[in-house]
């Protein structure tokens, strides 16, 4: 089916602040230290650095629910509009209490911006073209998500307000490109009907339950200790509070995520690789650097200048996985070859040293990265093929819920591991100041190269080593979840992909328009 002007110039928008909301979730990782000095955060730099996440996870599937009733257009227009707004407001902060607002508002607006580019993807063009589509439209916001570190911190060199500010002129130029051409159908609701059409008390239980685990995660071995009945009783809460929401949309008429989103293999298990994708994509994400700057020594801007074979791999990768998936219609294959990659990868990651050439590990970042582009676009269609076109904006909603999920995992999971496994081989470091100086967690923010090269030859050498043995570990662990993900892939069906669009939403395309195109 031919596309023309309205549809290329909406999908260019979705890449552009697809990849604005990712770059923004992660802009502050190597920023925050500049950020908190500035505005005398205190301990309360935590809230900084994760009320972003915990704001863009919890309310996807009470927005896609309102997608469901006031369509796709508005939606998404408000949701640029918010993120806009919470991207002034922390530019602009004086005081840490400014800033968490900002950066809440930011959460809450990307969150509907990471749904509402693959539900109207899957809005514009049949479920066999969406992985070609996704794919472009996903890996770049993953490159986002990537590159975020290293963009925050060469602007807090200059000043960290541009890490928020960056934002403004995207927005300005993506909004009169939604307000003016996207323009998708849907049915008309009378605003009477809200109260009957929407699931109230499971997304409110919903929101209240996820809040309480994230926030559990959050400020788990930061802020308290794991075994803190501050940290326990959160988590316990919001375990029991799920699992009540996931009993009461059983029985509700109108539930925000319908349980027969689970009847069937295929979906259940795409929901689970994309949520084991997503927190392996963190994982590495955030140890690779690791191994950059305190083993081999690197700067900051080297270290990004280093990742760059994942970078670059990803996008065009991604693209090519959602080509051959758009061809043969078959996401199985690609899925086990992207475990098996994904799976690789990390494994391959153990046999790193101080002196790994720079081919091999450049060599390890394509293989993982490629395994990662064959899955991102092609689960999706995958999570659909089974489910009616009615289910697309809740399906959507959940996937896209899982996998910031797994962000979250993917940061909590591995830092319990490399801290674990670092304090549990520091006896190796004799400097006794060094190794309790190290101890508690803060090997990971003492990784970088000053630190590291400030040691004594000898001292360096055992550091350097300890480091080695802890992120082993941590690669295993990937290793670990990405065969899961190969077991998922065996309980996955082949269902075949529709080639029609069938759905009471996609592009309406005016007749000023269609004069425009000819």
């Amino acid at each position: 089916m031919p596309k023309g002007l309205a549809f290329w110039l909406v999908i260019t928008s979705l890449c552009l602040i697809g990849f604005t909301s990712s770059l923004d979730g992660s802009i502050i990782a190597i920023a925050l230290p500049e950020i908190s000095t500035a505005l005398s955060s205190g301990d309360k730099y935590v809230a900084v650095a994760n009320c972003f996440v915990l704001a863009q996870t919890v309310v996807q599937p009470a927005i896609a629910q309102l997608c469901d009733i006031f369509g796709r257009r508005w939606p998404m227009i408000i949701t640029v509009a918010v993120f806009a707004l919470g991207s002034g407001i922390a530019g602009g902060a004086k005081n840490t209490a400014t800033m968490i607002a900002g950066r809440t508002v930011q959460g809450l607006g990307s969150g509907g911006i990471m749904l509402m580019i693959e539900l109207i993807v899957c809005d514009l063009v049949p479920l066999k073209e969406r992985g070609q589509y996704l794919g472009i439209v996903l890996s770049t916001a993953a490159l986002g998500a990537i590159v975020g570190p290293v963009v925050g911190g060469a602007l807090a060199q200059k000043d960290w307000r541009w890490c928020f500010y960056i934002n403004l002129p995207i927005c300005a130029l993506v909004l009169p490109v939604l307000v003016y051409f996207l323009r998708i159908r849907h049915h008309q609701v009378k605003w009477s009907q809200l109260g009957t059409r929407i699931d109230w008390i499971g997304n409110t239980v919903f929101i209240a339950s996820i809040t309480a685990i994230i926030l559990g995660l959050i400020f788990g071995g930061t802020v308290y200790a794991w075994s803190s009945w501050r940290i326990i009783l959160p988590l316990v809460l919001g375990g029991v509070g799920w699992a009540f929401f996931h009993w009461y949309e059983t029985i509700c008429k109108v539930p925000c995520v319908p349980p027969r989103l689970f009847g069937n293999r295929t979906s259940s298990s795409a929901f689970y690789m994309i949520f084991v994708t997503s927190l392996t994509l963190q994982w590495v994400c955030f140890f690779w650097p690791i191994y950059f700057m305190a083993v081999r020594g690197t700067s900051l801007m080297k270290t990004g200048v280093d990742f760059m074979p994942f970078m670059f791999f990803l996008i065009p990768g991604s693209a090519v996985a959602g080509v051959i998936l758009s061809k043969t219609g078959h996401y199985r294959p690609l899925h086990a070859a992207g475990f098996l990659l994904l799976t690789l990868g990390p494994g391959l990651n153990a046999l790193l040293d101080r002196n790994t050439h720079t081919g091999v590990w450049a060599i390890l970042q394509i293989i993982d990265a490629a395994g990662r582009a064959m899955i991102l676009p092609t689960t999706l269609p995958a999570v659909l093929a089974p489910l009616a076109e009615k289910d697309v904006a809740a399906a959507t909603g959940v996937y896209s819920f899982l996998r910031s999920f797994g962000y979250v995992w993917g940061i909590t999971i591995p830092s319990i591991i490399f801290n674990n496994r670092f304090d549990a081989h520091s006896a190796r470091i004799t400097d006794s100041a060094v190794r309790n100086a190290m101890l508690g967690g803060k090997a990971y923010q003492l990784a970088t190269g000053p630190f590291v090269r400030s040691l004594s030859p000898a001292a360096q050498s055992e550091v350097i080593g300890v480091y080695l043995s802890a992120l082993k570990s941590v690669w295993y662990g990937a290793m670990g979840f990405g065969v899961s993900g190969l077991i998922a892939v065996l309980v996955e069906k082949h269902v075949p992909l529709r080639t029609e669009l069938d759905t009471d939403y996609g592009l309406d395309v005016t007749e000023k328009l269609n004069d425009e195109e000819k």
